[in-house]
């Protein structure tokens, strides 16, 4: 997760400078927002409220990936860093699933 927010600081500094407050912007808090919401609820000891940031985390994600696909759309990014990025976010999403799924999965199974 690391990775991905670094990369995509280092992507969007060629972003428009018209985009600083928009698109660039977002583009960094949403990725950013993934790790943040990943290491509290890591931090957190009730599995419900890990679950809660675990899937804010993954919804972080998902806007991120959108945004990745409009800056492609947009001409912003060079087609190796999309590529490049959609990869990680790829890897991050099935990662965050799984642990999303099987926390979820604890949590009804102590309910029985």
């Amino acid at each position: 997760m690391d990775d991905f927010v670094h990369f995509i600081y280092k992507i969007t500094k060629n972003y428009p400078k018209e985009e600083l407050y928009g698109s660039t912007n977002q583009l960094r808090r949403a990725s950013l927002s993934v790790i943040l919401n990943y290491i509290e609820g890591y931090a957190r000891r009730r599995p419900a409220t890990q679950l809660t940031f675990f899937e804010t985390a993954y919804g972080s994600l998902k806007e991120s990936s959108y945004l990745l696909d409009f800056s492609k759309d947009e001409g912003w990014l060079y087609i190796n860093d999309y590529d490049s990025a959609k990869k990680l976010v790829d890897e991050i999403g099935a990662m965050l699933w799984t642990e999303i799924k099987n926390l979820d999965n604890s949590i009804k199974l102590s309910k029985l």
